[in-house]
């Protein structure tokens, strides 16, 4: 967020909580890109903080709860505040259970594939509206043909990832197998290693489309661990989200430190695969 949005953003969050009547005199970062993620102190309490226009915080909350019902390893909402979105100064406010960090070794790559199984196992009992996966390469696609919002890149470059994107979204849509609703993002940065096992968070960017394409979102290792997958197909899905994350890097309004550094050398990576190179490096 934008420095001004972010310290209402923090001042929405502490005062929700004091309305609650949870101790909060302080708020540490955890994370800040369209929304806002805060662990208020004292009462340890993770807050989401998201601009009221995006609609997505009822969302989120509703399939959490129905997620975590299900058994599924995600994480909950903290049970001091109930399950609801608390709306102050212009944003959504959603109220977390904060985990202790058990750290990184404690996940293995085969605890990772698990844990995203057993989530996809209760996804697929959730009959909820959700755009298509290809709607989201659709949003990619659009911003690669505004060039004022993405100056910076080169037209060979534009051109490689359109049709990247094209090509392989078609490529996963026909072959990838059976559809259903998927976390859309399970990337390392969503999944945490807490002390009651792995537990899968933010679930904004929720879409429907076969499981291959949230496994490709995993850590190469992870993916080789998931069952059933055909790794072909993997392999193109791979490249595909990597060409979607390549693309939001080339956004002038993209917040991302290190960003288009990043988007550069996600493009070579991308290049090498046109280019039939096999090495299949992690895409985070």
């Amino acid at each position: 967020m934008q420095a001004p949005e972010f310290a209402r953003a923090r001042a929405a969050a502490l005062a929700t909580a004091a309305a609650l009547g949870l101790p909060a005199d302080d708020a540490l970062v955890l994370h800040d890109s369209n929304k806002l993620t805060l662990r208020l102190l004292p009462c340890d309490v993770v807050a989401r903080v998201a601009p009221a226009a995006h609609r997505i915080a009822g969302f989120e909350t509703g399939l959490a709860l129905r997620l975590a019902e299900a058994g599924c390893p995600v994480a909950a909402l903290d049970p001091r505040s109930g399950p609801r979105v608390h709306e102050r100064d212009g944003f959504d406010i959603t109220l977390w259970t904060y985990y202790a960090p058990a750290g990184p070794a404690a996940l293995s790559p085969a605890d990772y594939a698990a844990a995203l199984h057993r989530l996809h196992t209760g996804l697929r009992t959730l009959d909820v509206p959700a755009p298509h996966f290809t709607d989201r390469v659709a949003q990619a696609r659009r911003l690669l043909a505004d060039r004022d919002r993405t100056p910076a890149l080169a037209d060979a470059d534009r051109e490689l990832l359109g049709d990247t994107l094209r090509e392989l979204s078609r490529t996963v849509a026909e072959h990838g197998g059976a559809e259903q609703l998927l976390h859309g993002e399970p990337h390392p940065g969503n999944l945490l290693a807490t002390r009651s096992g792995p537990r899968f968070i933010d679930f904004e960017t929720c879409c429907r489309g076969p499981v291959v394409f949230d496994v490709a979102h995993a850590p190469e290792e992870v993916g080789a661990r998931y069952p059933a997958i055909d790794r072909d197909v993997l392999r193109a899905c791979r490249i595909l989200v990597l060409a979607m994350v390549t693309t939001w890097r080339w956004d002038r309004d993209d917040h991302l430190p290190d960003g288009q550094r990043l988007g550069t050398e996600w493009l070579a990576r991308i290049r090498d695969a046109a280019h039939g190179v096999t090495n299949d490096p992690p895409l985070f």
